[in-house]
């Protein structure tokens, strides 16, 4: 075969190879694609199987697990709970030994040892009435059976045994028949004389100033829906219908105490800070489906004994709507915003050039959620970790701050705002700075859509404002009043679930806001409102009004015995 032959089949061969070596290398980058495709898609599987799991375990807790953020002892000393069966027995062998102290008595004298009252029933309060129920002996059993020369001897009485016990006696209703005499004069008959008519909060009803406060405090204190204080009141042969009831509450709310909520609300804008929180509502008839959420703005200001909460109701959670409330007749609120991390909440306060503080305890409830769900036994730990060396020694210090304070005041001094700011610099400082070193290590290997990772990002995103305390003594590290005073809501709303329309979310707020202040003052609920009924028709000037604010009647009402 010729040379040129040979030569031109070689380069036929070659380009063959080339070409079959393109197809391969195409394949194979087809291949190699295909493979990073399924890792990622692999990847992002096995990311989401660890978040519904840690999703499916946080329901579990929450359903099931115990509520209290408070570490187990196994987690802050594993080896503590060796010391169980010791303690057990410790404490056993002395309350034997306390007992047999105690069993020692003085029969000549009837004496025997005092002990204070610990465990087991609690007395009855000395201030309810007592009511005496004799049970004697027969006639015939109080004279001695041991005749004596012909004589029978009377039993002298030598003491008693006194077993108290409660009695219940439902409530009572009656009527209050308001009787204006008319006078006229037989000879000049000029007219005729009667009293002037004695204002009452509805006057085209007949409902008592005690009867509204009971309907207010059954559904704004106690969670009663109206229809279930209706059928209590028949019980009593009050034939109420819950329609009429809960048109009487929505004027008591929509008119006649808004002057008293205008008064609040100009002077909650005047407190250097204002905490702030929400809740969703539902209502039926409105704007919106009715399925949509509608909400519960709640806004706390003021020192103890003057505190003021207010709950105000909002169609939609925007940022007008939350700066609305932070405006008054003035303008725009200028003093300290304490809140969550809610986004909307730092629009509102860059409008308003307000400092804005965060919250530790949400800080802290990311953390727990994480040491209940987080799929690794790693994160896990790690969450326990910032809990128990980081957070934990943050609340202690504020809670032994808390305690000095009481400390003084039962001394009569008192602890200054630059004691404070000194006791949080010189020891919560040190452990923040060091737990934000620690935020900041784990943070980029962590998966972020994880729990421990929306902590750790939580808590980088928040860290300006979570540490802004340092400096500010009179603000509070966490925003916890706010969310007890919307607790008492939420338990409400799972048994009334939803307002009929706006006015009534409206009305609802302003009765809201009544009753909570009454409790964060001091006050029981109840003899608060019943006075307010009473004397807000008559009150015509602010100078009445502001007399009926919950800290102006302290001194004239009883104190709540569990105020919130």
């Amino acid at each position: 075969m010729p040379a040129a032959l040979r030569h031109n089949q070689s380069l036929q061969k070659n380009a063959e190879l080339q070409a079959r070596l393109k197809v391969s290398e195409e394949a194979l980058r087809q291949i190699r694609h295909a493979h990073e495709q399924l890792q990622a898609e692999h990847r992002q599987a096995l990311e989401r199987k660890m978040l519904l799991e840690e999703e499916v375990r946080f329901l579990k807790a929450q359903l099931y697990g115990r509520s209290s953020e408070k570490l187990p002892s196994q987690s802050v000393s594993p080896d503590q709970k060796m010391l169980f069966n010791e303690a057990e027995v410790l404490a056993a062998i002395a309350a034997a030994e306390a007992a047999e102290q105690e069993h020692t008595t003085t029969v000549a004298a009837h004496k025997r040892k005092a002990r204070p009252h610990s465990g087991g029933r609690e007395p009855i309060p000395p201030h309810l009435p007592r009511q005496e129920v004799l049970h004697d002996l027969p006639v015939h059993e109080k004279w001695c059976t041991h005749e004596h020369e012909g004589v029978c001897w009377a039993r002298q009485r030598i003491g008693e045994e006194v077993s108290e016990r409660y009695h219940y006696e439902p409530p009572k209703v009656w009527v209050e028949r308001h009787v204006y005499p008319k006078y006229a004069c037989g000879h000049c008959h000029e007219g005729v004389k009667v009293v002037a008519a004695v204002k009452s909060i509805l006057p085209k009803s007949n409902a008592s100033a005690s009867l509204l406060a009971h309907l207010v405090t059954s559904k704004f204190d106690d969670g009663l829906p109206l229809y279930r204080v209706c059928r209590q009141l028949e019980r009593q042969d009050v034939l109420l219908s819950p329609g009429t009831v809960g048109t009487w509450v929505n004027t008591l709310g929509a008119e006649s105490v808004v002057p008293l909520i205008n008064l609040m609300n100009d002077a909650l804008l005047e407190h250097p800070l204002i905490q702030m929180d929400e809740t969703y509502l539902q209502v039926l008839r409105s704007e919106k489906s009715p399925h949509s959420d509608h909400y519960m703005v709640v806004r706390c200001a003021g020192p103890p004994g003057r505190r003021i909460i207010l709950f105000d109701y909002i169609p939609s959670r925007t940022a007008a709507a939350l700066k609305e409330l932070l405006t008054g007749a003035d303008g725009p609120y200028r003093g300290k915003l304490l809140t969550d991390g809610l986004e909307l909440y730092d629009i509102v306060a860059a409008q308003l050039k307000l400092e804005h503080f965060g919250c530790l305890q949400h800080c802290r409830t990311y953390f727990h959620k994480a040491l209940k769900v987080a799929e690794l036994p790693s994160g896990r730990t790690l969450a326990g970790v910032a809990m128990r060396e980081y957070l934990g020694p943050v609340f202690k210090i504020e809670q032994d701050i808390k305690e000095l304070r009481k400390q003084r005041e039962r001394d009569g001094s008192a602890l200054t705002l630059e004691e404070v700011c000194k006791l949080r610099l010189e020891k919560s400082a040190p452990v923040l700075t060091a737990f934000k070193r620690w935020v900041d290590d784990l943070l980029p290997g962590t998966p972020p859509q994880s729990a421990l990772g929306k902590a750790l990002a939580y808590t980088t995103n928040q860290w300006p404002k979570l540490v802004r305390h340092l400096e500010h003594p009179e603000v509070p590290i966490h925003n916890n009043d706010t969310e007890n005073r919307i607790r008492p809501f939420a338990q409400g709303r799972r048994v009334w679930l939803f307002c009929h329309n706006p006015l009534g979310a409206r009305a609802s707020a302003n009765l809201f806001s009544l009753v909570s202040s009454a409790r964060a003052n001091g006050l029981e609920p109840h003899a608060y409102l019943n006075l307010l009924f009473e004397q807000l028709p008559a009150a015509d000037t602010v100078e009445a009004l502001e007399a009926l604010l919950p800290w102006n009647v302290r001194t004239t009402l009883p104190a709540a015995r569990h105020a919130t």
